[in-house]
């Protein structure tokens, strides 16, 4: 039954569902998935997560379409992804098909809760995977859980695909070279957390990451990787060992290149800003946000109109959520149908 909400005005936070999926890896091999619907269980007080950080997760989303189908947004990447985290920390790995089964099990028991298409809004869906066995001596853990929830949202900026300012944040470093900035444990997040904090505390809704030896290329923003369209119509974006390889940023480039845009993976100097005419964040959670400047230290570069996202950034955000949404052919194969 589909569930009674003010769709258009979601915002992204926390909402219980139905039910979410858990699988348990044990005795050398991973069980059976099983629904849940209690969102509080039980962990050993010396879980190997909570006192060594074996955590990490995935975000990915599922979208109501035009044909009324439910369908996830290239799940296999992030099953992939989520594989190659789970190494760099050595976890416990889930498989590929236990991964795609888990999340389309999320949608599919939850589909009351996936919004109606035309809303704008979309069903997120957040597998994370930690080490759960008690240990007091730093070593990797035996037993893992991997938890699959998901729950309706908006646009995780209050004002949507809408520009935003942005601030270089140099007082506090997101990521290491040769660390795991990128992969996506779970710790990366709370180290950017007060450096976030500080940039939104003098009005920027989000912060830009140089890389942390030099402090003179360009990383990524706090939550989403950095892509610009230079004056000359070349699609830019940071090559670094620091960086989540997003799976949004992979599909804006496979889509730049149909468009007959040049994309360049490169390391990017800070002082190149001012080749740029239009700059994005993007990612899972907000697609794409249209940053419409960029402050650095005494300097200001601005991109494009300060109310309205560029021409560029424009076509492909209304690309990728027309495959998304069902709207226009997906010739890439991205979607995964639910129902």
């Amino acid at each position: 039954m589909q569930q009674q909400l003010d769709w258009s005005n979601l915002g992204f936070e926390y909402m219980q569902t139905d039910s979410y999926f858990r699988a348990d890896f044990k005795d050398g091999r991973w069980g059976e998935i099983s629904a849940c619907a209690d969102p509080n269980f039980s962990i050993h007080v010396a879980a190997v997560c909570l006192h060594y950080g074996q955590a990490c997760f995935e975000g990915l989303k599922a979208f109501r379409r035009k044909d009324g189908s439910a369908a996830l947004f290239r799940p296999k990447e992030n099953a992939e992804r989520m594989a190659a985290t789970a190494k760099r920390i050595m976890m416990e790995p889930p498989p590929l098909d236990l991964f795609i089964d888990a999340v389309t099990k999320t949608v599919a028991s939850n589909l009351g809760w996936v919004p109606p298409y035309g809303t704008g809004a979309s069903f997120y869906v957040r597998p994370l995977l930690i080490g759960t066995s008690p240990r007091v001596g730093v070593g990797p853990a035996t037993e893992y859980s991997l938890f699959s929830m998901g729950m309706p949202v908006g646009p995780y900026y209050k004002n949507g695909f809408f520009p935003v300012k942005a601030y270089v944040q140099e007082s506090y470093d997101r990521a290491a070279p040769h660390g795991v900035g990128n992969v996506k444990v779970a710790g990366n997040y709370a180290s950017g957390m007060y450096g976030d904090y500080e940039g939104k505390h003098k009005g920027y809704p989000i912060c830009l990451y140089l890389d942390s030896a030099h402090h003179r290329y360009i990383d990524e923003f706090g939550t989403s990787n950095f892509f610009g369209i230079t004056k000359d119509n070349r699609y830019v974006t940071p090559e670094s060992t620091s960086i989540l390889p997003s799976i949004t940023n992979k599909s804006l480039q496979q889509l730049a290149e149909g468009m007959g845009l040049k994309v360049e993976r490169r390391k990017i100097d800070i002082d190149e800003l001012s080749n740029f005419k239009e700059v994005g964040a993007c990612g899972t959670a907000a697609v794409i946000t249209p940053v419409h400047s960029i402050t650095h230290g005494d300097k200001i570069y601005t991109f494009g109109k300060e109310n309205e996202a560029g021409e560029i950034l424009t076509r492909l955000f209304k690309e990728i959520q027309g495959i998304q949404y069902g709207e226009i052919e997906d010739k890439y194969k991205w979607m995964l149908n639910v129902e």
